[in-house]
């Protein structure tokens, strides 16, 4: 009451509150199961045909669906709440992240090798017109398909029916932006640029990062005493212990353990965590086995990305990550009580979510990867480009929600009472 009171007296505009949570559906045993089982199985499968480092990830990708799942953590709400109403709740969650990311990441990329002694590296990508204009595409596509690329595999793995045509339009989209690759290329850019060269050493990087990440979780209270947006709705969720399986983890938990998990495929894989390539890959190796096209040809398959196209699936960490993602939301959902098919959906919106998905897919390919391979994995490398990619997905994500409404979908209001 006293802060309320002192927030007047200053003429500065009341803070509005989210209503309570609602409580969650019951759990739902049988998917919870089947969900179970088949993590069971493709983890048997994958170490007896793959071993042990392919099932580790595997079982990273798990973890990395129920925390996802869990806390709701999202990239494209996260800018469209920022885009639309002044709402910076998840950008700051996105912060901590990548600090968190970066601080885990730094004695490994800075010494080149993990604990045993394995070579990792970073996400390091050239800036130029490709990356431009891929990011933009990108953001664009985030809000006309209703979520990123991690978002798409946990939401299609919570049963949502409209999410597997965006699923569908992402591995299109990678698959002619692989083809396309080439070109873009060609096209004007500049070597990839490290904040550790930068700055003389990785130590003072890293500290200009975080630097730089504290001034944007402090920009995002300030724009918000201006703007007042509405609160982030709130989501079912249990209480006490059983918050941890049924309930809606806190913004900040999920960025931790997000974090971690991220590590942990760093050091396992040996790069840090990505998506968009195994839609690439899925798309090209269906184009070549139904005759459509020869990805063996591309010059994105050159080197050793070629050998993907004549081996299995469960060979590619990527996909192997993402199998994980899904299976581990399907899991989260099911004992959140939230598993749901929508056999139902508007013709505009699965327009929306086909293009969305396909812009998405294509700008990936342009701007060396998505969310988490070029943003996340990027910033959190110490590369300019992953800095370079979020200004320009923010940009596109101003012209994604000025199409939203062409594909039946809504955007936040200041007057909403949640966003």
């Amino acid at each position: 009451m006293a802060t309320s009171t002192a927030t007047r007296a200053r003429g500065l505009p009341q803070p509005r509150v989210a209503p309570p949570a609602p409580v969650p559906s019951p759990i739902q045993p049988g998917v919870a199961l089947a969900g179970l089982a088949a993590a069971l199985l493709l983890t048997f499968v994958t170490y007896s045909t793959q071993g042990l480092d392919s099932a580790l990830l595997l079982l990273l990708g798990l973890g990395l669906g129920l925390a996802l799942f869990h806390s709701r953590f999202g990239f494209t709400s996260a800018w469209r709440q920022l885009v639309a109403v002044g709402q910076g709740k998840a950008l700051r969650a996105h912060t901590l992240l990548l600090a968190a990311t970066a601080i885990a990441f730094a004695p490994f990329l800075a010494a080149g090798v993990g604990p045993s002694g394995q070579a990792v590296e970073g996400n390091l990508s050239p800036v130029g017109v490709s990356l431009l204009v891929g990011a933009m595409v990108f953001g664009i596509g985030m809000q006309i398909g209703g979520a990123c690329a991690s978002g798409t595999l946990y939401i299609v793995g919570s049963g949502h029916t409209a999410i597997l045509l965006t699923l569908g339009g992402f591995v299109v989209g990678s698959t002619i932006g692989a083809a396309h690759f080439s070109w873009w290329e060609a096209a004007p850019s500049l070597e990839p640029v490290s904040l550790a060269g930068v700055f003389g050493s990785y130590a003072a990087g890293l500290a200009v990062t975080l630097l730089v990440l504290g001034l944007i979780a402090a920009a995002t209270y300030a724009v918000a005493r201006v703007k007042n947006p509405p609160p982030v709705g709130a989501v079912p969720t249990a209480s006490g212990f059983a918050r941890v399986l049924r309930g809606a983890w806190p913004l900040w938990v999920g960025a931790l353990l997000l974090a971690v998990l991220n590590l942990g495929v760093l050091l396992v894989k040996g790069s840090p965590w990505g998506v968009t390539s195994a839609f690439a890959l899925w798309g090209s190796k269906t184009a070549a086995n139904l005759g459509i096209a020869d990805p063996a040809s591309w010059d994105y398959f050159a080197g050793d990305k070629g050998a993907a196209l004549q081996q299995s699936v469960l060979g590619d960490a990527t996909s192997l990550t993402n199998f994980g993602i899904i299976i581990g939301a399907l899991i989260a959902s099911a004992l959140a009580g939230a598993f749901s098919l929508h056999r139902r959906v508007p013709a505009r919106m699965a327009l929306g979510a086909i293009v969305g998905g396909v812009l998405m897919g294509y700008g990936a390919r342009l701007a060396y990867g998505c969310n988490i391979g070029a943003y996340l994995g990027g910033i959190s490398s110490l590369s300019l480009h992953g800095w370079v990619w979020g200004v320009m997905a923010i940009l596109g994500t101003w012209f994604g929600l000025l199409a939203r409404p062409l594909f039946g979908l809504s955007r936040p209001k200041p007057t909403d009472g949640v966003c």
